[in-house]
């Protein structure tokens, strides 16, 4: 059984997992998908609704777990200016939801949803409003992580947001511990005093850019995870595996490292027993809680990242 399981994982695995992420950019599938009952039956488990409605009840549900929720309308690559106004606007609305009801929540963006791809400066003022609008209200924008093309761009925009006059501390970013990259990324930003959001990576890269293998992947995550916890700056290790947590909480535990200075982060829908189990032992949890009629690329990435859901879904669907 322990060779099988080894087989798995090294090669069965990596070969679901690209095939998910090519799955993900099928433009047939994802219409078919995005407007089919059958659509909506199967990414219940991932996506909180396809209505701002939708995500703030699901986000207020959250919070009385005592677990905080980051909110995301999915959605990416627009392809108007337009379209990234129309984008942003959700995200307003959301920011003001969120202050009326008091939830214990924040917003998480992708910059191509705002642009990115059409101009670096119609996304960098479209994300900087929205981060000027979260200070007013006492609250913060994280910066989602795309792909490796985007990496240094998306830093530029949020160090140049972040340095804007009374918008520090407002404004955060992801770094993805499969790129070689990280590490000099995460000191500069450390240097700038700006919040990360530390996971793993979701995207298909090339060896010369990101670790090719899983166990590589794991070492940085674990390496850069004490960086972020050794500094004085709150941040997330967005992550499901046990043995990453495991690796954090003893790593704190030995630097008598407050659990109130940092948070674990996961997927809505996914290790909901491991959410619940961290807040008990007293852990600080957000969960990001997507939402919104663009979900197809977002569901097919959770896909690639754990292969083993497509069992839990299927079991779960004819159930329902």
């Amino acid at each position: 059984m322990r060779v099988c399981g080894r087989y798995l994982r090294v090669h069965v695995m990596p070969i679901l997992r690209s095939a998910f992420i090519a799955l993900s950019h099928n433009r047939s599938l994802r219409r078919f998908s995005e407007h089919s009952s059958l659509g909506t039956r199967l990414n219940k488990r991932f996506i909180a609704g396809m209505e701002i409605e939708d995500a703030l009840r699901v986000a207020e549900a959250v919070n009385r777990q005592g677990i905080s929720v980051t909110l995301d309308s999915l959605g990416e690559s627009v392809t108007s200016e337009s379209e990234a106004h129309q984008a942003a606007d959700v995200y307003h609305k959301l920011l003001d939801s969120i202050e009326e009801l008091r939830l214990d929540a924040n917003v998480s963006v992708k910059l191509t949803q705002m642009g990115l791809e059409l101009s670096s400066e119609l996304a960098e003022t479209i994300a900087g409003n929205l981060t000027e609008h979260a200070h007013s209200g006492g609250n913060f924008v994280r910066i989602d992580m795309e792909d490796s093309r985007l990496t240094q761009i998306t830093l530029d925009i949020v160090r140049r947001i972040h340095a804007r006059a009374g918008l520090r501390g407002n404004v955060g970013v992801v770094i993805q511990a499969y790129l070689y990259r990280s590490q000099a990324d995460i000191e500069q930003l450390l240097a700038d005093g700006i919040r990360i959001r530390l996971c793993k990576g979701a995207y298909k890269e090339p060896p010369e850019v990101a670790y090719p293998r899983k166990a590589e992947v794991d070492a940085n995550f674990v390496k850069l995870s004490h960086v972020l916890l050794d500094s004085a700056i709150y941040h997330g290790l967005a992550t499901h595996d046990e043995a990453m947590i495991a690796a954090a909480k003893a790593y704190a535990r030995e630097r008598n490292i407050d659990p109130a200075r940092f948070e674990f982060q996961m997927l809505y829908g996914v290790r909901r027993d491991l959410q619940r189990r961290l807040v008990n032992e007293g852990y600080k949890v957000r969960v990001y809680v997507p939402f919104g009629r663009e979900w197809y690329p977002y569901f097919m990435r959770r896909l690639a990242e754990r292969p083993a859901n497509v069992l839990f879904l299927a079991r779960n669907f004819f159930r329902s």
